[in-house]
C-alpha cells in the first residue's frame, strides 16, 4: 500500500479480480456449503441444483483463485476451504446487509 494509503493500480487489479470470482451466487453457495468441511462434486451438484458441468466450472474459479482446494481418493474428488479468510469477507457484507434491511424495516414498523 502507498503511504497515503491508496493501493497500486496492480494491488487493485488484484482486489477486483477477488470480488469478479465472488461475485457469483452458485460460488458463494458452493462457498457456505464447504464452511461446514469436504464434499464431493456430486454433493455441492444436489445442494446448489445444478448440473455437475456447471459447478465443476465454479469449482475450478473457486481453485484458480486458492480459495478452495481438491483431493482425490480414489474416484472421488473432494473439494474443501483453503482460504478461510473468504468468510470473514463474507461475515462483514452480510453484517452490512443486515443492518441496512433492519434499518429500512423499522421504516415500516
Amino acid at each position: 500500500m502507498a503511504k497515503n494509503g491508496s493501493m497500486s493500480p496492480e494491488a487493485l487489479t488484484l482486489v477486483a479480480a477477488r470480488f469478479k470470482v465472488l461475485a457469483e451466487p452458485t460460488r458463494l453457495q458452493i462457498l457456505q456449503i464447504l464452511r461446514n468441511g469436504e464434499a464431493r462434486v456430486n454433493e455441492l451438484t444436489g445442494a446448489v441444483s445444478s448440473t455437475q458441468p456447471n459447478v465443476s466450472k465454479h469449482l475450478r474459479v473457486l481453485q484458480e483463485a486458492d480459495l478452495v482446494a481438491r483431493r482425490q481418493d480414489g474416484n472421488n474428488v473432494y473439494y474443501r476451504i483453503s482460504d478461510k479468510t473468504v468468510f470473514k469477507l463474507c461475515d462483514v457484507v452480510c453484517g452490512s446487509l443486515k443492518a441496512k434491511f433492519e434499518g429500512q424495516a423499522a421504516i415500516f414498523a
